[in-house]
């Protein structure tokens, strides 16, 4: 005779159910990450070396001079955590450089491959001969792109100024005016000598209020916190404010935000202010980038904490890194968000990769009365490399439409 009998089944707590899900994504990103990086390297040796078949000579060494760049983009986040910061920049700069080539030579040899299949499809091509046609156009065509991206993204950014008229906001406060940089990153490139030049630029606009809305660093505070020091001379009437970025808090969030406040800043982290000027007051939010929530020990983004216990009468500008924040902030009553994140894709074509993610890549936004503005930021991520995309220091003044 069976036994009818239930027998309890065993199951996981939901604090390791949860963990055993975040390692198998974890190895699941290692593994897409390991195909794109070999992947990648692999295809631009075939096509810039083994298909044109050059000298054997010329090939093991080209071959060896990839693998071997490949080889510092993995080692240097290693360099980060292990060697000083002198020896560690001796590392960064071949690689960082690497990364934007490699991805201008993967972009030009993708739609060559394109011209190549319609040109197959028209009549035979020797193949030898058309390989080597491809990787000396491919070569002439990145090369001068490199060094142009590489002047600009090494050029000091731009003050890029705009009117932004918001329906909600007060006559009395017509022409405040805002300050925002935004990814700076900095760390082994970007110093404290960028940090002195940016300093006094934005004091020299002599702005209301001054926004920092993320990605700050790129790296630990022992490190380079002392890169972050002319900071403290930031003057604005209104005062200075903060909020993290992802890579603040790859670097060690609540380090960083502790240098931050040491220097003056005011630290907006799910949280908010309100500011009397002119006779009249607004709001000034602030939330963590949404990211970190999958981060141990730290809460992302609480968009109903930073904006609890608002008066329904006052109007809200909300500093949050991450654009895609507009979605639920355009239905908070938030006249104008500033964010950054998107780096306005930084090296052209990659706005377009960007677009693809989220449908806010750089300039204004609206939402019925709600605006966005993302900045392309400050300074830069990887490559010292801009295209298409200059980096910039935004002046917004904000214009009443009841004035």
């Amino acid at each position: 005779m069976s036994n009818s009998a239930s027998h309890p089944v065993a199951s996981l707590p939901a604090s390791s159910s949860g963990l055993l899900r975040k390692i198998g994504l974890g190895i699941a990103a290692l593994g897409v990450f390991l195909l794109v990086f070999i992947g990648g390297h692999a295809y631009l040796a075939n096509r810039l070396v083994v298909a044109p078949d050059l000298p054997g000579a010329w090939t093991s060494g080209l071959v060896a001079a990839i693998w071997l760049l490949a080889a510092t983009l993995v080692l240097q986040p290693l360099a980060e955590r292990l060697l000083p910061l002198r020896v560690e920049r001796l590392l960064v700069w071949p690689a960082a450089i690497w990364m934007g080539v490699a991805f201008l030579l993967l972009i030009a040899l993708f739609f060559s491959d394109l011209l190549f299949v319609l040109l197959g499809a028209a009549g035979d091509v020797d193949p030898v001969g058309a390989a080597r046609f491809r990787a000396v156009a491919v070569v002439a065509l990145v090369g001068p792109a490199a060094l142009i991206a590489l002047r600009q993204g090494l050029a000091r950014p731009a003050v890029k100024r705009i009117e932004v008229e918001l329906p909600g906001w007060p006559a009395s406060l017509d022409g405040l005016r805002i300050a925002q940089i935004s990814d700076i990153h900095f760390g082994p490139i970007l110093g404290r000598d960028f940090a002195e030049w940016l300093r006094d630029q934005v004091n020299a606009l002599e702005p209301d209020l001054i926004a920092i809305t993320g990605d700050l660093v790129d790296g630990p505070v022992g490190k380079h916190g002392d890169s972050v020091a002319p900071f403290a001379d930031l003057r604005a009437p209104l005062g200075c404010y903060f909020v993290t970025g992802n890579h603040d808090h790859y670097s060690g969030a609540r380090s960083w935000v502790d240098r931050v406040a040491a220097l003056g800043i005011t630290v907006l982290r799910n949280a908010h202010v309100v500011i009397e000027t002119r006779g009249d007051s607004f709001v000034l939010a602030g939330v963590d980038d949404h990211r970190t929530r999958q981060m141990p020990g730290e809460g992302g983004e609480d968009l109903e904490a930073a904006l609890a216990g608002i008066a329904p009468d006052r109007p809200i500008v909300l500093l949050a890194h991450d654009p895609t924040t507009f979605k639920k902030a355009c239905r908070r009553g938030v006249e104008l968000q500033l964010s950054g994140h998107t780096h306005g894709g930084q090296i052209w074509p990659f706005k377009y990769f960007v677009r693809l993610a989220m449908p806010f890549v750089a300039g204004l936004y609206r939402r019925g009365d709600a605006t966005l503005y993302v900045s392309r930021g400050t300074g830069f991520w990887g490559p010292p490399m801009r295209l298409g995309a200059p980096a910039e220091i935004t002046e917004l003044t904000l214009r009443s439409a009841r004035r």
